[in-house]
């Protein structure tokens, strides 16, 4: 109240300068409150980012997958021959799928044979092989690869191993396969594929029973239906 009544009992003059005051120190305290907002939105950045289209293949939304297979087949002591086939797989998951495989070739002469000059260890017939599996895969290393800088494609390596049998010489011999690969999704219903697998099983021509280690490698085109 006493303040209020020096204001009253102050000249004109000195009242306006007094109200002056006051109207400056509330205008002051308002520009404090409000110029840290103020700067604030002065410094953010608007960032303006030039989008491109971009398509990614990826896997058909089916999971039936169907290729077929050509490259090398190194029997142990028989060289390394022409060896084609097919495989059908179901992709259980992204990461897990299941694959049955068929494939054929034909052994080459030992190096016992072709030094000789003797009659053959194996007959004609007897060099044909013939060869399946099952066996089961999952996919390690998803990703992209890059074929140009501004071209990609799906693609992954993955792990696989199995079971079966391959006719060789006239006999049924129990095969266990391992290996690996690596799929490029050129479209999403086709893929690429590159394979290297090892086919364990057990010979005994040479007059020992022995367990060899027979490598393939081969280049192969797959269709998702």
């Amino acid at each position: 109240m006493a303040y209020w009544l020096r204001l009253f009992l102050l000249k004109p003059s000195k009242l306006t300068i007094v109200i002056t005051m006051m109207l400056s120190s509330a205008s002051y305290a308002v520009e404090e409150k409000v110029s840290p907002l103020k700067i604030q939105s002065e410094q953010l950045i608007q960032p303006e980012v030039a989008r491109r289209e971009v398509r990614l293949d990826k896997i058909d939304t089916e999971d039936f997958e169907a290729s077929f297979f050509m490259g090398l087949l190194s029997v142990e002591d028989f060289g390394a021959n022409l060896v084609s086939g097919g495989r059908f797989a179901y992709h259980i998951n992204e990461d897990i799928f299941v694959e049955a495989t068929l494939g054929m070739s034909r052994a080459g002469l030992t190096s016992y044979e072709r030094l000789s000059g003797g009659s053959p260890l194996v007959d004609s017939a007897g060099r044909n092989i013939l060869y399946y599996d099952v066996s089961l895969g999952y996919n390690l290393l998803p990703g992209e690869s890059f074929l140009t800088r501004n071209t990609s494609f799906n693609s992954t390596v993955y792990l696989i191993a199995g079971i079966g049998s391959t006719t060789f010489a006239g006999s049924n011999r129990l095969t266990l396969n391992l290996g690996g690969g690596f799929r490029l999704l050129a479209t999403d219903w086709m893929a690429l594929h590159v394979d290297v697998r090892d086919h364990i099983f057990n010979i005994d021509i040479l007059a020992e029973d022995k367990t060899t280690n027979n490598l393939e490698v081969t280049l192969g085109v797959s269709i998702f239906f």
